[in-house]
């Protein structure tokens, strides 16, 4: 098997060392109701997004659940890049003082307590993985409506196991799989912080929910795919997958 991918890999490893490896934020906006959700959408497209292009940070992603989430919270995901970590403290502090954002982010900034914008943020701070190092732009046709998609969260059963499914998705050839059957991937991420961890994150894109059905049947068939999964050194190495199926909000640059 190793000797199979050989090429591959080494192909994708002679590419990834040519590109800086990139921090990602992960922000996750809960909140309960429409009122809510104007508020931060108003925020994020008017303020933050173009704040951030001031200070160099790229396209930023926003997403939420699709249209048949009927859970009582809802919520709204953030994909930031950073070219490294001190980044995150120093561009998120300055913000606050940037008149800019202050004049356009008002009605979020200034909420009164007893309506609050938000109920909580939860952040992870992801590294991408070394042989697919920085976020991806997908190549989709599909409406904003019936685009996917889809976050994935691989928790370790412990962290030794939890290394070996990065190995496996790095040198043992899981993204050239993604990458050879067209997944349009967005980023595949080790997770430095956050609540759930051991674990990584990924998020691939589809043009439909019946594209996205169909690439992981042809993922599931993959020759390559079975003969990996199949290895003993990466048996029980998820202890839980959590899987989310999102759209883009209209003013997301992804």
């Amino acid at each position: 098997m190793k000797k199979y991918l050989f090429l591959p890999i080494l192909l994708i490893s002679v590419f990834a060392l040519g590109q800086k490896k990139n921090f990602f934020e992960l922000r996750v906006y809960e909140y309960r109701n429409a009122k809510q959700e104007a508020l931060i959408d108003q925020f994020l497209g008017d303020a933050l997004i173009p704040y951030m292009h001031t200070k160099g940070i790229g396209k930023i992603g926003v997403f939420t659940g699709r249209a048949n989430d009927t859970s009582v919270v809802k919520k709204l995901y953030v994909l930031i890049p950073y070219k490294n970590l001190n980044q995150i403290p120093e561009i998120n502090k300055a913000m606050f003082k940037d008149a800019a954002v202050a004049e356009k982010g008002a009605a979020y900034l200034d909420a009164s307590p007893d309506a609050p914008p938000y109920d909580r943020i939860v952040n992870y701070i992801l590294e991408g993985f070394r042989l697919s190092p920085t976020l991806m732009m997908p190549n989709l046709t599909g409406s904003v409506e019936d685009k996917v998609y889809e976050l994935r969260s691989y928790e370790g059963p412990t962290e030794k196991k939890y290394w070996k499914k990065v190995e496996m998705f790095n040198e043992g050839g899981e993204i050239e799989i993604f990458s050879r059957l067209n997944f349009n991937p967005v980023f595949y991420a080790e997770t430095i912080s956050g609540p759930t961890t051991p674990n990584l994150m990924y998020m691939t894109s589809f043009n439909s929910m019946k594209d996205r059905d169909d690439h992981w049947k042809a993922f599931a068939s993959d020759a390559k795919w079975n003969e990996l999964k199949g290895m003993k050194e990466y048996d029980k190495s998820v202890s839980k997958n959590v899987t989310l199926f999102l759209k883009a909000k209209a003013y997301s640059e992804y």
